[in-house]
């Protein structure tokens, strides 16, 4: 029994999906213990609980401490299977992390997954559905993933109400990646606004449009507005591209909140990108840390990221708990790392 400490670093989420979907891939039941220790509210929260609880379903799992506020946690998987399933996380949660986990084994059932859920698709403190969509899955594309996403309604807080529906198809094995310098030739991205006035979602993009326009890149935003939604809101998503190659790839987003102009909006998103960009990384610094089951389980890779993150320790520690890979992390002296898999 391969035990876990949901202390570990960040001390949030992130361990216990990753966890949870390399046990569903790798057959090894696990422990463990002090969920989301390093959160205001500790323990699982309706998210995680559907994120293991669907994973659970496609490994045929016995689990053990499946509930809201639970901080310890026994899963025990069986047998991969796909076919079709239905979350409704009744709340804001966010669709794209519950994706990620789900994304790791789904890939290796023998006819994949249909998947269909109700949640956040923009929402504080997770990628956005559009960054999922344009950073994530391009790059998990290079490796061998395949994954068919329809953004059918967008759901920001209190109240969600967002609506995905994906495709995730099997794959047999996953190329090895290694992909160090970053290479931009247009930034493109997508401004949207949801029960707010369409201007809303131009400003954000003119404003970002003349930042990164006086950096010297070409920019192509796409703009979004819709009518129903549960919860107003708005945000924007930036990407770089080089060639139309799904790699190398950086994002950056920025999303609006009540009293925060559209302007500050696309500010933040291009100053974000730009930073990053300049660091010359393949990767930024979120997809460093996404990446990591994947490279443990195709092996031999190496990438560059903008910057070393907690969450990527962190998924570092639970991938090399199931995987028995060994990772070797190199860092330069402006953060700008190197992580390498055997």
């Amino acid at each position: 029994m391969i035990e876990i400490d949901g202390s570990y670093k960040e001390g949030g989420g992130a361990l216990l999906r990753v966890s949870t979907a390399l046990s569903a891939l790798t057959g090894k039941k696990f422990l463990v213990k002090n969920i989301r220790a390093g959160r205001p509210k500790p323990g699982m929260m309706m998210q995680h609980l559907n994120s293991v609880s669907t994973i659970g379903k496609i490994s045929n799992a016995q689990i053990t401490g499946l509930e809201l506020g639970s901080t310890q946690m026994e899963f025990i998987p069986g047998k991969l299977k796909g076919g079709k399933f239905q979350v409704d996380v009744k709340t804001a949660g966010s669709i794209s992390l519950i994706l990620q986990a789900l994304i790791i084994p789904a890939i290796f059932t023998p006819e994949g997954v249909k998947i269909t859920i109700k949640g956040g698709t923009d929402v504080r403190w997770a990628p956005s559905v559009d960054y999922l969509r344009n950073v994530t899955l391009p790059i998990l594309q290079s490796m061998g993933v395949s994954v068919d996403l329809k953004l059918l309604s967008r759901g920001h807080y209190p109240r969600g109400g967002g609506l995905v529906k994906a495709f995730i198809k099997p794959v047999k094995k996953l190329k090895t990646l290694n992909v160090h310098e970053l290479e931009v030739d247009v930034i493109k991205g997508i401004s949207h606004s949801t029960q707010l006035p369409r201007h809303v979602a131009t400003r954000q993009a003119d404003s970002a449009q003349k930042i990164l326009h006086s950096a010297g890149y070409d920019v192509e935003i796409e703009i979004e507005s819709e009518g129903e939604a549960l919860s107003p809101g708005s945000g924007l998503v930036l990407w770089s591209e080089h060639g139309g190659k799904s790699i190398p790839r950086v994002g950056a987003s920025c999303l609006g909140k009540p009293g925060k102009p559209a302007e500050v909006v696309g500010r933040e998103a291009a100053t974000e990108i730009l930073s990053c960009i300049s660091r010359g990384a393949a990767l930024d610094q979120y997809m460093g840390d996404q990446i990591i089951p994947y490279l443990a389980i195709a092996g031999s890779s190496s990438v560059k990221v903008a910057r070393l993150t907690n969450h990527t320790i962190t998924n570092i520690y639970a991938a090399e708990k199931f995987t028995n890979r060994n990772f070797t992390i190199k860092s330069s002296s402006d953060e700008v790392t190197v992580i390498e898999v055997e």
